[in-house]
């Protein structure tokens, strides 16, 4: 059974499927001036719009807003098609929806670019597109090349047009830690606050119970689960939780003494990847 699903007021379940046939017959109609075979083709042709929506609902955009957005390509599309064309219609569509839907998103961004950057994305991204149906590889170099300008300009058009992504983004997650993208960045200029926190974590983690420190080492220098460390240590899996939640506790609680006021922006204190990166190097049992 098909769940149903509501765009625009929309049953999606419900739009109607038309055949190659009844297509070009109801074209036929419609560019004599019949509006009821035109009202009959838009609503038969949106499961096609429907079909390259789905790949956009993973951006930050409202579902019904993007199916709008391509229901006026579509709409572009049955005014600019012709029969002389001998190409099914849907071939000629897709192109044209595609686009109203990319130039809507662009349009939506909550970061203003100016006319003449997104004009020039635009262009780049048809040179891409262009290349790569010639089965060449589109690089910077190659499209600055072609386009005869320089590569930061290519590079600072593509950028300005690129959806922004949030520092706190999680970008995995196993057994309830959390990576964000944060956790990924590193100041080669805090090199030495670097080592210096090493240094204390590597005092904190020497002050800790024993069963602690074998607990973080299986968690994070063998990267075994919770349930798998109970059964090695002989305890439950609940209490495994709090003595490594104690533990990560007390570490952040020694580091937070030697940060600089500089790395002090992080309320939360250093990351797990941090204590996942020193745990490597130092296997304590």
């Amino acid at each position: 059974m098909l769940q149903k699903v509501n765009i625009c007021g929309v049953d999606t379940t419900g739009l109607p499927k038309l055949t190659h046939k009844e297509n070009e017959e109801l074209m036929c109609r419609l560019k004599a001036g019949d509006k009821r075979a035109r009202d009959r083709f838009i609503v038969g042709n949106m499961r096609l719009v429907l079909s390259l929506v789905k790949r956009f609902w993973a951006k930050n955009a409202n579902a019904d807003d993007v199916f709008q957005a391509g229901c006026v390509g579509l709409i572009k599309a049955i005014d600019g098609f012709d029969l002389s064309f001998h190409v099914k219609f849907s071939t000629y569509a897709v192109p044209m929806i595609l686009g109203e839907i990319k130039r809507y998103l662009r349009g939506g961004n909550s970061l203003r670019v100016s006319r003449s950057i997104r004009d020039a994305a635009y262009r780049i991204l048809k040179v891409r597109e262009s290349l790569e149906e010639h089965d060449e590889e589109a690089t910077i170099e190659r499209i600055a090349e072609v386009m005869q300008v320089q590569q930061r300009e290519v590079a600072y058009a593509l950028d300005a047009i690129s959806d922004p992504v949030s520092l706190y983004e999680p970008v995995y997650n196993k057994s309830g830690d959390t990576l964000q993208l944060l956790d990924q960045l590193f100041d080669e200029t805090q090199g030495e606050e670097i080592w210096a926190e090493r240094v204390a974590l590597k005092d904190a983690i020497s002050r800790l119970a024993e069963r602690e420190r074998k607990i973080l080492t299986l968690r994070y220098y063998e990267g075994k689960t919770q349930t798998e460390i109970s059964a090695e240590v002989g305890i439950s899996q609940a209490q495994v939780s709090r003595l490594e939640k104690n533990a990560i506790g007390a570490l952040r609680k020694e580091i937070s003494k030697n940060r600089t006021e500089k790395a002090a922006v992080r309320k939360q204190g250093p990351p797990l990847l941090y204590f996942k990166i020193v745990l490597c190097d130092m296997p304590f049992v």
